[in-house]
């Protein structure tokens, strides 16, 4: 019996070999009460040059993430193409549903891409995205960089950053580029959950791969945002993709342990933080305080930190919910 998939049914309004500078969108029939013969219009940019490589540049892989979306907004409306050399697609609302609806997950489905990837064509309207960046954008790409920040629940310092892999010469091409990218802090990040994430499919296909966190809460601000527009350029040249030499990396190094990297609330309530996003910490020093909200006299309880080091992330809203992660912490060198 055949296992091969139909074709999606995402079809992109542009040529993707074009040469010069297109705008346009990738096209997702999407039959809803409001428009029986509807679609979903996701937008996408296409530069194009001359022989060379071809990056592919992702944002708003969450709806509620803001920088990417920004910056490569930014880039493709101000590139010049003599810049460039070979081709860069960009994809600044991968997930345009959830972005257009200010949320992480989409509304249509509920479905987080980040979660669902290599996706499928004959899934749900996540599922069929996911499915195109895999089958039809992922195979012509010969660099891949997603970025993203905390969205409307977290904040970071604002890092580059690759994983830890089986292959060393991969993990090691992935570092060189997460230095390139010149942010003030630059890591190999331990997720929580791997399965299902764009990460995972581009790292297991061999291509080259960077990831970024940078700030959060919901918005952007005129540092972060000049961080990553500024990154995005040095990675491309690092790339071979756009002219020039990226600025020499000033990045500080974060380790964030396998273990204890994360602090899990076990209560419900107001936090206090005691300590602000960046401080030095010490193991066992109390870095919150989660006061119970509806027994007043209720003792707060505190929240320690289980190393030496700093603090790296942290849960942005005032209140958290048992199973939160309230921080990550990682040692600077």
């Amino acid at each position: 019996m055949s296992t091969q998939l139909p074709a999606s049914p995402i079809s992109p309004t542009i040529a993707l070999d074009a040469p010069g500078i297109t705008h346009g969108h990738l096209h997702l029939p999407h039959s809803r009460d409001d428009s029986a013969y509807g679609a979903i219009m996701i937008p996408i940019s296409v530069a194009v040059n001359g022989d060379g490589p071809t990056v592919l540049l992702t944002g708003g892989n969450h709806g509620d993430e803001y920088h990417g979306p920004l910056a490569l907004t930014k880039l493709m409306n101000s590139l010049n193409i003599s810049e460039v050399t070979g081709r860069i697609i960009a994809v600044p609302y991968m997930n345009h549903p959830a972005f257009t609806s200010a949320a992480r997950n989409s509304p249509i489905d509920g479905a987080n891409l980040n979660r669902v990837f290599p996706g499928s064509p004959t899934g749900g309207v996540t599922q069929k995205i996911a499915d195109y960046l895999t089958r039809y954008l992922l195979p012509i790409a010969d660099a891949v960089l997603d970025i993203h920040d905390g969205g409307k629940t977290l904040e970071f310092l604002p890092m580059a950053a690759s994983h830890v892999m089986d292959n060393k010469a991969d993990e090691a091409r992935n570092w060189e580029a997460a230095l390139a990218f010149g942010a003030p802090y630059v890591t190999k990040l331990v997720e929580l959950d791997m399965l299902g994430m764009w990460d995972a499919v581009v790292e297991d296909s061999g291509t080259p791969f960077l990831s970024t966190e940078i700030a959060g809460g919901g918005t952007t601000r005129p540092s972060s945002t000049k961080i990553t527009l500024d990154g995005v350029r040095n990675v491309l040249q690092h790339w071979g993709a756009l002219a020039g030499d990226p600025t020499p990396s000033t990045s500080v190094v974060l380790d964030i342990p396998e273990d204890d990297a994360y602090l899990i609330s076990d209560e419900e309530g107001l936090i206090e933080w005691l300590v602000e996003l960046g401080d030095e910490v010490a193991k066992g020093q109390a870095v919150a305080r989660i006061y119970n909200t509806v027994k007043l006299g209720a003792p707060p309880i505190d929240v320690p930190a289980t190393i030496d080091g700093i603090i790296a992330m942290r849960h942005f809203p005032g209140l958290v919910k048992m199973g939160d992660a309230i921080a990550m912490q990682a040692s600077a060198r």
